[in-house]
């Protein structure tokens, strides 16, 4: 582990100057300054002081958190099967995201699931086919290359009207799926 520039990024974090550490862990700037560029390293004394100004203690700053995953793969994929579309969470587990893409696949003249009223945004693209968006009684035609965004208010779904197969890219916000 990279003590210094871990003491610096927490520094910076709680926007606070070198002066400013070292006025409130009762050290000197320049002994921090030499922590932060790891050109000497703190008594556990010294760190417990450091890391108690920056508002944390021995145990979280020494804590390992896990790396998040960043890129997914068609093994991460969730596949569900319903009559008339295919839905694939493309991100596992997004319902603890703020925002959840699926890959909406309609079959010819499939239509999704309804999405009832919520407070939230969808946007949709059209990867592939042409498909209705239904809000209540209004009906949007959208074609391949052609996206839609709304409130959520309404209740609304997909159809695809043609015998061709559709797919579309949907997320929402918050995980609704």
């Amino acid at each position: 582990m990279d003590i210094g520039t871990k003491i610096k990024q927490l520094r910076l974090t709680n926007d606070l100057t070198l002066e400013e550490l070292a006025s409130r862990s009762e050290l000197t700037k320049g002994f921090l300054s030499q922590v932060e560029r790891n050109l000497t390293s703190p008594s556990i004394s010294s760190l417990e002081d450091i890391l108690e100004a920056l508002g944390t203690n021995l145990a979280s700053f020494f804590k390992e958190e896990g790396k998040e995953q960043v890129v997914f793969g068609k093994e991460d994929f969730f596949v569900s099967e319903q009559e008339g579309y295919t839905i694939e969470w493309i991100v596992p587990n997004a319902q603890k995201n703020e925002m959840e893409p699926i890959l909406l696949t309609l079959e010819g003249n499939g239509i999704s699931q309804t999405i009832d009223p919520h407070r939230g945004q969808e946007f949709g693209y059209v990867l592939k086919g042409d498909i209705c968006l239904v809000i209540g009684k209004e009906t949007y035609r959208l074609k391949a290359k052609e996206t839609f965004y709304l409130n959520a208010a309404p209740s609304h779904y997909l159809k695809n009207p043609s015998r061709k197969e559709a797919k579309v890219l949907w997320i929402t916000m918050p995980p609704m799926f």
